[in-house]
C-alpha cells in the first residue's frame, strides 16, 4: 500500500469537500407520474458536463476548466488538466467517458484553446489516476483549423460511437457562411479515431481542399450529441432568433445553415433563402421560439417505459427539459421546477434514471420516479 506524505494528505484534503446527503424532498411533476428529485451536488460554478465512471463515480466539468469527481458524498477537485480559453461561451466543454475506461482509465475532454487569431474547439485526453485524485499525462488529440475569433459557438459536445470513434460538434464560431466551407471545420460534426486521426471512411476523405475530419456540415452550434437505440448520431443546435433543432446526423449531409433556417436573425430580418432547399436536410424538430438547446438524450425506457426512445433535451433559455415523443409526431412535454433553471446537460445514469445538470442552480440532480 502506498503511504502518503503529510504533504500530500493534506493537499488532497484541500481539493476535496464533504458533500451534503442526497437531498430527495423536491419532485417535478410529468406525464409519467411526480419525478423525485435527489441534490447530488451543488456549489458548481457554470457545469457543462456529466460523465459517468464505472463503480459509480461521476465527473462534472466546470467552464472555467475545473473536473470535479463524485463519489462516496465527497466532491473532489481533480489537478492535471492545462489551462482552457475561457472566453466569451469557451472553456472547459464536455467530458466523455470511454466504453473501454476500466481497461484504459483514460477520460477525453473537449475545450476551447488559444491559437493563431483567436480560440478553436479541441479534444484531449488524460488518465484518471489509479486513486481517482488526479488526472495524468494530459495530451492534445485534435484542434480545429484556426482562424475563428470571437467567443461564441463553439459547440463542443463529444459522442463515443459504438465502433469506438469519436464525434465532435464545432459551431460556426459566429462566422456563417464557414458552416457551408468543406475547407474549414467550422460548422460541422466531425468524425475522429480514438488518437486524433482520421477514419479512412470519413464521407469526404480524399476529396482536395475538404477537411476530411467533416462527418457532416452546415450546422450552426450543436450543444447536444446522443447516439439513439439503434446507434444513429443525434444533435439539437442554437439557432438564431426561432429555429433551434434537432437533427439525425448522416454521413456527408448538409444540414443547411445559414442557407435555411426556421428562425430569423435577431434583427428580424429572414436568413439566407428560405427554410428548404434541394440537396440540404430538414430538421426533424424545430423549436420556435427558442429553447436554447443544450444536452441531449434519447431514453432507453428502463425507469419511465413509456418514455422509450422520446428525446430529452435541457433548456438554457426557458429553464425546462424539452420531451419529444417523435412517435407522436414530436408532440413536446415540458418539465419544468427549480431544478431545470438553465439546463447545459441531461444523460441517462447506468441504472436509468435521469441526471440533469443545472446552471442555474449549480447543481447536479438525479431524478427517479
Amino acid at each position: 500500500m502506498k503511504i502518503l506524505s503529510s504533504a500530500a494528505f493534506l493537499l488532497i484534503l484541500a481539493s476535496a469537500s464533504v458533500l451534503p446527503r442526497p437531498v430527495a424532498g423536491q419532485s417535478l411533476a410529468s406525464s409519467a407520474g411526480p419525478l423525485r428529485v435527489e441534490t447530488v451536488a451543488d456549489g458548481l460554478a457554470e457545469p457543462w458536463s456529466i460523465g459517468f465512471l464505472p463503480g459509480g463515480g461521476v465527473l462534472v466539468s466546470e467552464r472555467a476548466g475545473r473536473v470535479w469527481h463524485i463519489a462516496d458524498g465527497i466532491k473532489r477537485d481533480l489537478p492535471g488538466l492545462p489551462q482552457v480559453a475561457a472566453v466569451g461561451q469557451g472553456g472547459l466543454l464536455d467530458v466523455l467517458v470511454p466504453r473501454d475506461f476500466a481497461k484504459t482509465r483514460e477520460i477525453l475532454f473537449s475545450y476551447a484553446r488559444t491559437q493563431a487569431g483567436g480560440q478553436g474547439t479541441a479534444i484531449g485526453v488524460a488518465r484518471l489516476s489509479d486513486d481517482a485524485t488526479r488526472l495524468q499525462g494530459f495530451r492534445e488529440l485534435f484542434v480545429m483549423a484556426p482562424g475563428s475569433s470571437g467567443g461564441r459557438h463553439f459547440g463542443g459536445r463529444l459522442v463515443e460511437g459504438l465502433d469506438g470513434h469519436i464525434f465532435l460538434t464545432v459551431g460556426d464560431r459566429g462566422d456563417r457562411p464557414a458552416a457551408q466551407d468543406l475547407s474549414r471545420h467550422e460548422g460541422s460534426v466531425l468524425r475522429l479515431n480514438r488518437d486524433g486521426s482520421v477514419p479512412a471512411d470519413n464521407p469526404f476523405v480524399g476529396r482536395p481542399g475538404v477537411r476530411p475530419e467533416i462527418w457532416s456540415y452546415g450546422h450552426r452550434n450543436p450543444q447536444g450529441a446522443t447516439l439513439d437505440l439503434s446507434g444513429a448520431l443525434w444533435v439539437n443546435e442554437h439557432g438564431a432568433r426561432g429555429g433551434d433543432e434537432v437533427n439525425r446526423v448522416a454521413p456527408g449531409a448538409n444540414y443547411g445553415w445559414p442557407v435555411i433556417s426556421y428562425g430569423r436573425h435577431y434583427s428580424g430580418l429572414p436568413i439566407g433563402e428560405g427554410t428548404a432547399k434541394p440537396g440540404m436536410r430538414q430538421p426533424a424538430h424545430y423549436w420556435d421560439p427558442s429553447i436554447a438547446p443544450s444536452g441531449l438524450m434519447i431514453y432507453s425506457g428502463r425507469m419511465w417505459p413509456e418514455w422509450r426512445g422520446d428525446v430529452f433535451s435541457g433548456s438554457l433559455k426557458f429553464g425546462l427539459i424539452s420531451r419529444l415523443d417523435p412517435d407522436a409526431d414530436w408532440a413536446e412535454e415540458r418539465i419544468q421546477g427549480p431544478p431545470t433553471a438553465r439546463v447545459r446537460d441531461i444523460r441517462e445514469g447506468p441504472q436509468g434514471a435521469i441526471w440533469v445538470l443545472s446552471v442555474g442552480q449549480g447543481a447536479l440532480y438525479r431524478l427517479t420516479p
